[in-house]
């Protein structure tokens, strides 16, 4: 009982809902289910992100290989199930004689579909997966001889966290990394002449409601883990564009007036969490990024633009970015 009331979760959830505004930080949506439920945000016809991202890996997967000059260990962030990395990997096996690939995520399951499904078809990776959360833990970083690393962290998960945060991220990830190698960074472009506010806001909130069910599950997951009694269909999803601070909002609402209760806390006693009509839980950001403030996040952790690679409508950009001396 007393390593659940002090976990991650217990923590987040508690100082976060207690907070005015309620908020709740982003990785709670990955658990398994969550992580099911995105895998299927990835192939809806509104989120443009991962096929945009996708048709960047592929037309550019050797000039963003041979940009090293060196044979490449791959580490991945957040790499779910994989299947875009998968490109990237075939071309560094075209490249070099074997691939070292480290996938680090939340969901163990994610994890050995990535590894079953990437032996099988690209015999030359040697995949050894990590399961934890790179926000809240540490994560190790292994090199095979004679090569340089390549982190990725795509899929415009670094639009998730507030400029400090994402700077504190990539500067973790940095000091795991030496001089040399590099980091190749998906982030999803701020709207402009061919990219319309109502193109991004359809994309967190589908006709189909796969992003109102992913958003409700992290509710479901403090009912699960911590004993909470968040009934699911008082909560409405919600997306908001916020032109100030250039972010996607993700909002869960509240229905009416009530009190939920969350049994496993910081301190092991209840916790009552009391709603007023229309009060929200800010769930999510997603910032969306100029080539200019890409740039300046990367410096602040030691990054350096080596290139850029966007799609013709401008949509999303994908940074080779190289680690310098700090």
């Amino acid at each position: 009982m007393i390593a659940e009331a002090v976990s991650p979760v217990a923590t987040a959830a508690c100082s976060g809902l207690a907070a005015s505004p309620k908020t709740l930080p982003p990785w709670l949506f990955y658990d398994e289910p969550g992580s099911q439920l995105f895998e299927q945000i990835t192939q809806l016809p509104e989120y443009y992100l991962t096929r945009t991202e996708r048709s960047l890996f592929a037309r550019h997967a050797n000039d963003i290989l041979t940009h090293l000059a060196s044979p490449v260990t791959v580490l991945e962030l957040g790499a779910g199930t994989a299947t875009k990395t998968g490109i990237l990997l075939q071309a560094a096996a075209r490249l070099q004689p074997s691939v070292l690939y480290q996938p680090i995520d939340v969901s163990p399951s994610a994890l050995e579909d990535a590894r079953e499904n990437l032996q099988a078809s690209i015999p030359e990776v040697t995949v050894q997966p990590q399961v934890a959360n790179y926000i809240t833990e540490a994560i190790r970083v292994e090199r095979a001889r004679e090569t340089k690393v390549l982190a990725l962290y795509i899929g415009s998960s670094i639009g998730n966290f507030a400029p400090q945060e994402a700077s504190a991220i990539l500067r973790k990830l940095r000091a795991q990394l030496e001089p040399g190698d590099a980091l190749l960074l998906g982030a999803d472009l701020a709207p402009g002449p061919n990219k319309s506010v109502a193109q991004l806001l359809a994309a967190y909130d589908d006709a189909a409601g796969v992003t109102a069910a992913f958003d409700r599950n992290i509710l479901a997951r403090l009912n699960r883990e911590l004993g909470a009694n968040f009934d699911l269909a008082g909560f409405t999803h919600q997306a908001r564009w916020n032109p100030a601070e250039s972010r996607i909002e993700m909002h869960l609402v509240s229905g009416s007036r009530q009190t939920v209760t969350i049994a496993e806390t910081v301190t092991g006693a209840p916790l009552d969490i009391h709603f007023a009509e229309d009060e929200t839980i800010h769930t999510e950001n997603s910032y969306k990024f100029t080539p200019e403030r890409l740039a300046a996040l990367l410096a602040s952790a030691d990054f350096a633009v080596a290139q850029t690679f966007t799609d013709p409508a401008e949509l999303f950009a994908v940074t080779l970015a190289a680690a310098v001396e700090s």
